[in-house]
């Protein structure tokens, strides 16, 4: 119902916006030219939005409301700044060509942060024995294929986080989308075998994996027969010990209790997938603990369980402005961004390789691959 009315305020401000943009447009006009020509060339630009919508309606209404609200913030300066000059109006309208100006770049700089992808270095420490020296993580999560890049492109990436040699990679969810296609899926799987690690490629489960309304050329068997020949290993609420000294705990999705049907002795209020006190005791408290976990949902239970590092993704790095705020203000996720210690744990959460349905980063959220060295006691 929540998702439903967001949904809904969000079309209403998009065709809201349309009009206000529609009579902000025709200021540009001028006033002695004909009502009839005023209305067709200020309804050009707004025809040129609503086709935009029509090809891509998510982010045509992105763009408009965007647009919208950088319209509203230069009106209202322009009326302070008016009332304070104590004048009726500039001879042209400035506000108006403030707002384009800054509406292109703000969404020119999104486009290109959605789809320049950027490497992000971190550097941990821990008192307890590693296999060697420093161990080196490379994460990715969100890349959603088909999204900002096919699988030829991912298969480059793979190239460039080859030249970090990483002793392994993680996923941490949503590879794929609902509408990935299988020829993608098989190239960037092939690249991802190619890849030379110390230990492997891992994965786990995001929400989007298994799809939602799926137009995609390939079944979730599919998909784990072509990791499987890539030898990209799955991790559902499991543990693997890597040189005696490391524990890589994957879990499955939160999402998996709304997906998967419940067992026949599962009591009111379970879980369908293990807890951090189940899993962790499948583990040894001595060697390095990283939890693999796709949304960022967690941090209390798995600072309690004393794991050592957790990496996540699913946020996009708050996508665009409010989304990451309102996701920690209503509990959807424990953190948007970045590295966050609490006492003996490291969280990483990652803005994600790509994109989602919307084509745009902005905020401060990038695209990125994220580079994690852990240097070891004696």
């Amino acid at each position: 119902m929540i998702i439903l009315m967001i949904f809904a305020a969000f079309i209403l401000t998009g065709i809201g916006g349309l009009v206000y943009l529609y009579r902000r447009v025709q200021r540009f006009l001028p006033e002695s030219m004909e009502k009839k020509k005023k209305r067709l060339f200020g309804a050009l630009p707004i025809l040129g939005l609503l086709s935009w919508c029509a090809l891509d309606f998510v982010n045509g209404v992105i763009v408009i409301v965007n647009v919208l609200g950088i319209w509203l913030f230069c009106d209202f300066a322009a009326w302070i700044i008016r009332m304070r000059r104590k004048k009726e109006s500039y001879k042209f309208y400035w506000s108006g060509i403030c707002a384009i100006i800054l509406s292109v770049f703000y969404l020119g700089t999104g486009w290109y942060f959605a789809h320049h992808v950027v490497a992000t270095n971190y550097t941990l420490t821990t008192e307890k024995a590693l296999p060697k020296k420093t161990i080196r993580i490379v994460q990715i999560a969100d890349a959603h294929l088909g999204a900002t890049f096919d699988g030829k492109k991912f298969a480059d990436y793979v190239k460039r986080m080859e030249k970090e040699k990483p002793d392994m990679l993680v996923i941490t969810g949503d590879f794929v989308d609902d509408d990935s296609n299988r020829a993608d899926l098989e190239k960037a799987c092939e690249a991802l075998g190619k890849m030379k690690t110390t230990y492997g490629v891992f994965y786990v489960y995001g929400n989007h994996d298994k799809g939602y309304m799926n137009s995609r050329d390939f079944t979730d068997k599919d998909m784990r027969q072509i990791f499987a020949k890539n030898n990209i290993r799955i991790l559902e609420d499991e543990v693997v010990t890597l040189d005696g000294k490391i524990d890589l705990i994957g879990r499955k999705d939160r999402s998996v209790d709304m997906r998967e049907p419940e067992a026949d002795n599962a009591k009111p209020g379970d879980s369908k997938r293990l807890n951090m006190v189940a899993l962790t005791e499948a583990s040894n408290k001595e060697h390095y603990r990283i939890v693999l976990d796709h949304q960022p949902h967690d941090f209390d239970a798995q600072e309690a369980a004393g794991v050592d590092l957790v990496l996540c993704g699913h946020t996009h790095g708050g996508q665009m402005f409010p989304v990451g705020i309102t996701g920690e203000i209503s509990g959807a996720n424990d953190k948007t961004y970045g590295l966050e210690k609490r006492k003996d744990t490291n969280f990483v959460v990652t803005s994600g390789i790509s994109d989602w349905a919307i084509k745009f980063k902005t905020g401060g959220a990038i695209s990125e691959y994220v580079v994690i060295d852990i240097a070891g006691g004696l």
